[in-house]
């Protein structure tokens, strides 16, 4: 099914976000999201190119609005895992398929409410593998965190709708390069930009490559497969992320982080049974 591609997806954004977190140590929120934008809009240009897709659109104004959420979404999310611990970040970042499912059912959906209680389940193993802490000094990287989950629920949304008017994958990736690109572009100008080295400039282009990846398999997944079924597929990155862990900082994690893990897995079990296919999904 089309909604596989989302642990394709999963796994190429966990190791965005471990490269995001080692570069952060030298470069700025605002300059990551840059680089991460323009060089995925390089990709995706030469990408679109070859593929033959033309770049007019004629459903411009999704488009944009989609780029716009997008790259608050995309900065807000790097912003967070600057000021909280990675695992914190993530599980903020990923309360983004509850609000897809409020949008959705916002939008007139009928949803069952099993699909419902699998979110739920997939959010509470969520929170119980990464148990994040809100210290006080910790309070506004929180609120920004979970403002990056608004907004990338909204983000998914619209690509739901732009694959419904049939729109290709790699122009709504090359749009949302596009708009995130100047956005950071002129946030720049008035900010200090760093000096980039090999070793930061490998973690830079590891966070556009991993990314842009993860973008295209990601928008194939929703706008051909089922939304809420890839929406607790999307969980899959908290899994990928712990085994990061485990690899690069020498994590253990407790007999409660596995039980979470299983709670992730039997809600994605469950969103396969009670999901509905989407109005453009291709099996």
């Amino acid at each position: 099914m089309q909604s596989l591609w989302m642990i394709a997806a999963s796994f190429l954004f966990a190791c965005m976000g471990v490269c995001v977190k080692f570069a952060a140590a030298t470069h700025s929120a605002v300059e990551i999201t840059f680089y991460r934008s323009f060089i995925s809009l390089l990709m995706m240009y030469a990408l679109v190119r070859l593929r033959g897709v033309p770049l007019a659109t004629p459903h411009w104004r999704w488009q944009v609005t989609r780029g716009i959420v997008g790259f608050s979404a995309l900065f807000s999310y790097f912003y967070a895992i600057t000021l909280l611990p990675l695992a914190t970040a993530v599980t903020l970042n990923y309360t983004s398929a509850i609000f897809l499912a409020l949008y959705l059912a916002l939008a007139g959906w009928q949803m069952r409410k099993g699909m419902l209680g699998a979110l739920a389940v997939g959010l509470f193993g969520v929170v119980l593998l990464l148990r994040p802490t809100f210290h006080a000094d910790q309070l506004v990287g929180g609120l920004i965190g979970l403002g990056s989950g608004v907004l990338a629920g909204m983000a998914y949304f619209s690509v739901r709708e732009l694959g419904a008017r049939g729109e290709p994958e790699t122009r709504t990736v090359f749009y949302f390069s596009l708009v995130s690109s100047v956005g950071a572009a002129l946030w720049l100008a008035f900010s200090e930009i760093h000096p980039v080295d090999f070793d930061s400039g490998l973690l830079l282009l590891g966070v556009a490559t991993f990314a842009t990846l993860a973008q295209l398999a990601m928008t194939r997944a929703y706008s051909r497969g089922k939304t809420l079924m890839s929406a607790s597929l999307a969980y899959s990155t908290v899994i990928f992320s712990s085994l990061f862990g485990m690899l690069f900082w020498g994590e253990v994690l407790p007999a409660s982080a596995w039980a979470a893990i299983a709670l992730i897995i039997l809600s994605g079990i469950a969103a396969t049974h009670f999901s509905r296919a989407s109005p453009v999904e291709q099996d």
